[in-house]
């Protein structure tokens, strides 16, 4: 029996008692990637960003290992959730333009001491300061350094488009707006290099490519740790307090926390290691959340039909952004059909195995998506069930 029969066997026999679909979480796994980051850190504190999880159970789970510290949420009305559930240290890492939260914010003292938003702009200080309505909490901020790299005198750039703050001056600059201004404080800087931590180098069938995607990355990292460390100076120089510096993410950790003007790593995929972070030369991991779907149809030999599965990633469209039928293994989407709303053929020579009711077990492309899908996990340890959580969608919450 293949290891991933193997799985198999465990998953069917932990869930035999449950109708699919059914989405689980290994806790092997998922303690083994904890463990994995942890050692890639070198001894930087990881932040764990809640997109990737969007479990509070996980959530704790991750912070209760050694090596973990705050939360990298996504938007201000989760920030707040969580720090009303208790946690103590949450980053919002984009900008926000929910009024009534940052009115919340300035109101309570709780959730102004615990959450850290993101700037980019002045006229987002002016939008927070335009919701106090009468509160008069200070607001802790962060400023982000756009990471992409820049080549042939700008015409051509590699990273996603976040913040429009890219040189130390600007930050500087903008660091002083923040400083000046009453009811802020100034207490970190955040830097996401998407285009190496989020971009697989090891493209299966793809070596010129994955040759290419190596030597921009390897470039990248270099301009950015210079760029990162002048930026970083001029700063404190400003805010000489600083509370942090953040970088990085599950495919950089170990490349970023090797920057000595980098404070803390920021990570999340690494946990579930979706099919997305299948391809890195730098780490490999092991696969901790999958959905199941059952068998409802057996139109004809080789093929089967499981009941929904469409559940695309966000991203650019394309088949890398689908689900991946993962067990048992060798079964392939059709191609007229793909993943589909509400019935999805599946062909290959497994379908003549299974049955009617009989499980097929998915991976998502992306992390903490799937939790969207799902109320609940069912967390697996050896083959049973020894927890079932809620999702945030399971906590009736669905912040985007």
């Amino acid at each position: 029996m293949t290891p991933r029969a193997g799985d198999r066997a465990r998953y069917d026999r932990a869930t035999a008692h449950l109708d699919a679909p059914v989405a689980i979480v290994d806790l092997e796994a998922f303690d083994a990637n904890a463990a994995d980051l942890v050692r890639r850190a070198g001894g930087k504190p990881i932040r764990v960003a809640s997109k990737s999880v969007r479990c509070r159970a996980l959530l704790e789970r991750a912070l209760a290992r050694e090596g973990f510290a705050g939360i990298m949420s996504f938007t201000l009305d989760e920030s707040l959730w969580l720090a009303r559930a208790g946690f103590e240290d949450v980053l919002l890492a984009y900008p926000s333009a929910d009024r009534a939260g940052f009115g919340e914010l300035a109101r309570d003292p709780k959730p102004a001491a615990a959450v850290t938003v993101m700037v980019d702009d002045v006229a987002q200080l002016d939008l927070i300061d335009a919701s106090r309505a009468g509160g008069t909490e200070e607001v802790r901020v962060c400023l982000e350094l756009d990471t992409a790299l820049s080549l042939l005198g700008g015409r051509i750039r590699i990273g996603a488009r976040r913040s429009p703050l890219r040189e130390p001056a600007e930050l500087a600059e903008l660091a002083r707006s923040v400083v000046r201004r009453p009811g802020f404080r100034l207490v970190g800087i955040m830097a996401y290099e998407g285009h190496v931590a989020g971009v697989g180098d090891a493209v299966a069938g793809r070596p010129l490519r994955s040759r290419a995607i190596r030597l921009m990355q390897s470039a990248a990292r270099r301009e950015l740790a210079e760029r990162r460390a002048a930026v970083v100076r001029a700063v404190r120089a400003v805010a000489p307090d600083l509370e942090f510096v953040n970088g990085g993410g599950t495919g950089s950790v170990q490349h970023t926390a090797a920057e000595e003007a980098v404070t803390e790593i920021a990570a999340g995929s690494g946990f579930f290691v979706p099919r997305l972070f299948d391809h890195y030369t730098s780490f490999s991991g092991r696969p901790a959340a999958l959905f199941a779907q059952p068998v409802v149809r057996r139109p004809g030999v080789g093929v089967v039909t499981v009941l929904g599965g469409g559940y695309p990633a966000s991203g650019v469209a394309g088949p890398d952004r689908l689900p991946v039928p993962y067990l048992p293994e060798g079964l392939r989407y059709d191609p007229q059909e793909g993943a589909g709303e509400v019935q999805t053929p599946l062909l290959g020579s497994p379908a003549d195995d299974l049955r009617i009711g009989d499980k097929v077990w998915f991976r998502h492309a992306k992390a903490g998506e799937l939790c969207e899908r799902f109320e609940s996990l069912h967390l697996v340890e050896g083959d049973r069930i020894t927890a079932t959580v809620p999702t945030y969608r399971g906590e009736g919450r669905t912040f985007l």
